[in-house]
């Protein structure tokens, strides 16, 4: 069962918004929960073929390595990531041979690598990764962090619930 706790009603900005970050990143665990791989991989929406839950978590996995990592911390492509130059805009939704298990570890990994990243940083850092006038505070990165994966939510939402009608926030304390 997936762990899903507010941050505390009084708690300064920054346990705030790393709260309400991780408390939507642990919805996308739960609405994932008793998922076989064949549904995890299954599009439903005709014109958004790779709108699975599986094609969902690899997205929003691979969006916390660019905002935290080579956003804030300025960490280079390596070519380790899905995107290439001439590459299929939404590669990282590509992974219909990878089982949804996998995809969940890769993302809970990921998300404790950004939680590190960010630990000593205060909210006014500044991302290194891009150029000065396009650079964005860990503040901003935090918050849009937090709309990216709760609106990813909501799709994960829908998913489920066009696959076997599950809905709600059941576990939710």
């Amino acid at each position: 069962m997936t762990e899903t706790t507010r941050p505390p009603l009084t708690a300064g900005e920054r346990a705030q918004l790393t709260g309400w970050l991780d408390l939507q990143r642990s919805f996308v665990r739960m609405k994932c929960e008793g998922l076989s791989d064949e549904d995890a991989h299954r599009a439903l929406l005709p014109t958004s073929p790779l709108m699975t839950v599986a094609g969902v978590v690899a997205h929003l996995r691979w969006v916390e390595y660019s905002w935290f990592h080579q956003g804030l911390l300025g960490v280079p492509d390596t070519g380790q990531t899905p995107w290439t130059e001439d590459g299929h805009p939404d590669a990282e939704m590509l992974v219909d041979d990878v089982p949804l298990a996998r995809l969940l570890d890769d993302y809970d990994a990921e998300c404790a690598r950004s939680n590190a990243a960010i630990a000593d940083l205060p909210l006014d850092a500044v991302e290194r990764g891009r150029p000065e006038e396009r650079a964005a505070s860990l503040r901003y990165v935090l918050c849009h962090m937090i709309e990216e994966t709760a609106r990813h939510v909501g799709h994960l939402d829908i998913i489920r619930e066009l696959l076997d009608g599950g809905t709600g926030y059941q576990r939710m304390n």
